[in-house]
């Protein structure tokens, strides 16, 4: 199954070690979705934390663990989910010349994001999928879902961090989070039995609808800044039936 999430502090003030211990507990709370193992990346030169709790399926060594780091280093991913086209867009790849060092999927799409950008490389793939993609070079952190949304993301604020994962119990475990209860969302929930994309059963905190993304400025992301507004839509089934006919 595996799981993901990971924060970004809009205020300096925590130190490196203060930062990966605050992402280790987010962790924690999603290890039975990767019990295999579990891994946590910090950024050199910015506060991002990215975590990563891991099920193998595709490729059982090393090779395969997150957060992975593409060829140039330009690219860091955690990612939850299975690209099932993966060996036909290496091989369409590795005609290209690029190399790959292991046999998993999430190798293949930071390769695809590097040779074709995310746009492409987005239309390329098929699968179900929920990711975080940090560029270090343009300081933009992606995230995206799968267009049929079997995959979950959250995201939204702890006090000064953005926080973001594959449950709302990795979000919860933020010391600055604040569970307020988002009343809309919760007569909706009575009202329908669940509650509908983008909302939560929390206060600034959002789940991305299906077929959708989000590219983050952190350079210029400030706290409070309306998410709802960064969520774009990049794939519409009734688009696709349009096109079709």
């Amino acid at each position: 199954m595996c799981g993901f999430t990971g924060f970004y502090a809009l205020k300096a003030g925590a130190s490196r070690s203060e930062l990966h211990v605050i992402g280790q507990k987010m962790s924690d709370t999603i290890t039975h979705r990767g019990p295999d193992s579990g891994n946590l990346w910090q950024d050199p030169d910015q506060p991002l934390v990215l975590a990563h709790r891991r099920l193998s399926i595709i490729d059982l060594t090393k090779d395969g663990e997150q957060p992975m780091v593409s060829h140039s280093e330009r690219y860091v991913i955690i990612f939850n989910g299975e690209f099932y086209n993966f060996q036909d867009l290496r091989r369409e790849l590795e005609v290209k010349d690029v190399k790959f060092k292991g046999r998993s999927d999430t190798e293949v799409f930071l390769a695809a994001v590097e040779h074709w950008g995310l746009n492409q490389a987005l239309q390329k793939i098929n699968g179900m999928f929920a990711f975080a993609l940090w560029d270090r070079k343009e300081k933009m952190l992606h995230l995206v879902r799968d267009r049929l949304g079997k995959k979950p993301l959250y995201v939204g604020w702890a006090g000064n961090n953005l926080v973001f994962g594959s449950e709302l119990k990795a979000l919860r475990a933020h010391p600055e989070f604040e569970a307020q209860i988002n009343a809309y969302a919760l007569q909706g929930f009575l009202r329908l039995n669940y509650i509908e994309a983008p909302e939560t059963i929390y206060y600034n905190i959002w789940q991305l609808p299906a077929g959708h993304r989000m590219s983050l400025d952190l350079s210029t992301l400030r706290t409070g800044d309306d998410l709802l507004d960064e969520m774009k839509s990049y794939w519409d089934p009734v688009r696709v039936l349009d096109d079709a006919k």
